[in-house]
């Protein structure tokens, strides 16, 4: 299995991140994906830079006005007398039917959901990169590769349509799944962070051709807080076609691995001809977030589980904060996987 990233990906290196009220130094660093791209080496995968692939793709599944404004905030921000090293919104808006503003700061407020984002001079160059390595890691797979890991940093899965959150700016996990679409019919995505996906679930939600299910905290007391029900089921096209598995913070292997059990059974009655995975390692129980109580065991028995399904399989990485087990976690999920699914 072939690891794809290229060190453009380390370039965005997030300063601050505002968290119940403080501003502490932002957890999504370049070493993050150090770490992982040594255990995936260590682990047998190949390494393979990406092409420029990813954005058509992206040009589906973002608003024109949204790719705008990553790819030339950041000089617009500059301008600001007195304003801010990165770009951090001041205000949002109450609903998303409002007013689109002008100005760089009302723009801001807007395409931003929180405040975990921040864009700096290289921010869209290693986002737009770890897009291309999600679309790169879908095409190995559809010229015949059995699966591919994509070492997307930065993450994905919070990025909508229309705004950034949670340390994502880019739905990789969505440009994978729409890449595969050119060679199959449907395509699933499984969601494994210990967050909700909430952007993945904002991409596909009225359409029909993509199932999207996501396990993780119960946002009751959880980010992303306000998505991630389980009433929470698509729409239009799409209904029935977002499935949301919320469990108790605290949850450990063998609760996990038996709710996950029901999530391959719905992607297997859904037909999907191709698989996506958020590979999130923030389950870690060590994780410094302390959502789940995974263990590397579990992280093994996960990948097992899901290379079980046999599917054309695209791994996409997510969340997993620096701890001494990253390395290892990436390398226990990726050889269980492996073990079961021969490639």
């Amino acid at each position: 299995m072939k690891v794809v990233f290229t060190k453009r990906q380390l370039k965005h290196d997030p300063q601050t991140f505002f968290v119940s009220g403080s501003i502490v130094d932002h957890p999504e660093k370049p070493e993050r994906a150090a770490r992982l791209l040594a255990a995936a080496l260590k682990s047998g995968l190949v390494a393979e830079e990406p092409r420029d692939a990813a954005r058509p793709l992206l040009e589906r599944l973002h608003t024109p006005r949204y790719l705008h404004y990553l790819e030339n905030i950041f000089p617009r921000w500059q301008r600001i007398a007195g304003g801010s090293a990165e770009v951090i919104p001041g205000i949002h808006p109450d609903r998303r039917d409002c007013g689109y503003p002008l100005s760089a700061a009302g723009q801001a407020g807007f395409h931003h959901a929180d405040l975990s984002s921040p864009i700096n001079g290289d921010t869209w160059e290693s986002a737009l990169w770890s897009a291309h390595g999600a679309a790169h890691a879908a095409g190995l797979v559809l010229a015949g590769e059995r699966s591919a890991y994509a070492l997307s940093r930065p993450p994905g899965h919070h990025a909508a349509r229309d705004y950034c959150a949670g340390f994502c700016y880019l739905a990789n996990c969505g440009v994978a799944a729409e890449a595969l679409l050119a060679g199959h019919r449907r395509v699933a995505v499984l969601d494994v962070d210990v967050h909700h996906g909430n952007g993945t679930q904002d991409v596909f939600y009225a359409r029909g051709d993509v199932l999207t299910i996501s396990m993780h905290a119960d946002p009751a007391r959880f980010y992303p807080f306000f998505w991630g029900h389980a009433d929470e089921t698509g729409s239009g096209d799409g209904e029935g076609c977002n499935l949301n598995l919320p469990l108790p913070r605290g949850t450990g292997d063998d609760d996990y691995l038996r709710v996950l059990d029901g999530a391959i059974d719905r992607i297997a009655e859904f037909g999907a001809g191709a698989l996506v995975v958020a590979l999130g390692l923030d389950a870690y129980e060590g994780d410094p977030l302390r959502g789940f109580a995974i263990t590397r065991q579990g992280f093994a028995r996960i990948g097992r589980r899901i290379g079980e399904l046999g599917l054309p399989t695209v791994l996409i990485q997510e969340g997993g904060y620096l701890s001494d087990e990253l390395g290892l976690n990436l390398s226990a999920a990726l050889e269980g996987f492996m073990e079961t699914h021969g490639g």
